[in-house]
């Protein structure tokens, strides 16, 4: 099967990347076959794009939704001409719905972790902490079950840990040597099942098959041109998943949001325009009631000016009082009872400041009840 999408070769090897060979690729390819109904697949370290939109190609273009992350600006924008959804940034830093895809292709990056300025590595694990370790435990819950793995590391990475979250998570786990020996990869496959799911004698062939081959006392056989067993099928795609977003926003990104949505500016006139019109006066005049409510809402206050040109700065403001009424009633043996009802009212109140310049009170507060 020839592959379809050209590469960056300028990118081959810059932050820890390394992108899998053609011939690998292809032989891999061979390996997987489509169900008959949509899938969704993602390459959470997926570079210039080509590894994923060739499998893509080769399970169908048209049933495919193919998902992306991307680390590198440049390689992001390749990639985005070659899949359905990209995300650029740091995988760490986004939010994607847990077992929306029938095929996970991990091929992360390499080395081992660094601490951050808090001692932290973000790591969860008790062996050596590794780049691929860490993206194999953030990509798992990705993974629908049934779904297939390709796990593409170097071989020296397969210690106790990794090989038994592998055997743990896996089932018809298939190991190989990639073709190009450059950087020692080698391709591991799998079928995400349940863990109660699992033979107990398989669990140990394999398991020591993988450690052998970690620690370099058994050479994988080579990825096979043809592929010698019945091949992974990648499943139906439950949904499409719900959330696949970046968490944060680097600066230009917010920026073309920014011109993209334009914020309230475009309705500016509609929220505040009404604020900066002219008051009409009101149908009739205002009763007390009135009076209290545009008190209370703040519509009376500002710099008024009366026909005579005396100017107040005013703010209107309302309190709540009570009113006494006192009944009394005779009762049927002769005395009297005295019966005290208390009522609330709101009080409505204007303080003003006066700046008339001829005024006997100018720069004095009055208090209008």
């Amino acid at each position: 099967m020839a592959l379809m999408f050209p590469r960056l070769a300028r990118n081959f090897v810059k932050a820890g990347y390394f992108p899998t060979d053609e011939a690998t690729l292809e032989r891999t390819l061979n390996a997987l076959a489509p169900s008959d109904e949509p899938m969704c697949i993602l390459d959470p370290c997926a570079g210039e794009g080509v590894a994923i939109a060739e499998a893509a190609h080769a399970l169908g273009q048209e049933r495919v939704t193919a998902y992306a992350v991307e680390y590198d600006q440049e390689r992001a924008n390749h990639a985005r001409l070659l899949v359905d959804h990209c995300i650029h940034g740091d995988l760490m830093d986004t939010l994607i719905a847990r077992q929306s895809f029938g095929l996970l292709w991990l091929n992360p990056p390499y080395g081992d972790l660094a601490r951050d300025a808090n001692g932290n590595m973000g790591y969860e694990g008790k062996g050596r902490a590794r780049l691929e370790k860490l993206f194999y435990q953030k990509t798992l819950p990705l993974l629908q079950y049934d779904g297939i793995l390709v796990f593409i590391v170097p071989s020296y990475v397969l210690d106790q840990e990794l090989v038994g979250w592998l055997t743990r998570h896996f089932a018809d786990l298939h190991i190989y040597r990639a073709v190009d020996t450059q950087f020692r990869q080698v391709v591991v496959f799998g079928r995400r099942v349940r863990q109660r799911e699992l033979a107990g004698d398989d669990v140990k062939a394999i398991r020591a098959r993988l450690l052998q081959v970690g620690q370099g006392e058994l050479d994988a056989e080579e990825l096979p041109p043809v592929w010698p067993s019945l091949p992974y099928i990648v499943p139906t795609a439950l949904a499409e998943p719900e959330h696949f977003y970046r968490i944060s926003l680097e600066p230009a990104q917010f920026a073309d949001e920014v011109r993209r949505l334009q914020g309230l500016w475009p309705s500016f006139e509609t929220h505040l325009g009404a604020a900066q019109q002219s008051l009409r006066p009101p149908a009739r005049g205002l009763s007390h009631w009135h009076l209290a409510l545009a008190l209370a809402a703040g519509a009376i206050s500002g710099v008024v000016r009366s026909r005579s040109g005396r100017t107040l700065a005013v703010k209107g403001d309302t309190h709540k009082g009570k009113t006494t009424a006192t009944e009394y009633r005779e009762r049927d043996d002769g005395s009297i009872a005295e019966t005290r009802i208390l009522t609330d009212k709101f009080v409505p109140i204007i303080r003003a400041w006066d700046l008339s310049p001829d005024s006997a009170t100018l720069g004095r507060i009055i208090t209008i009840h």
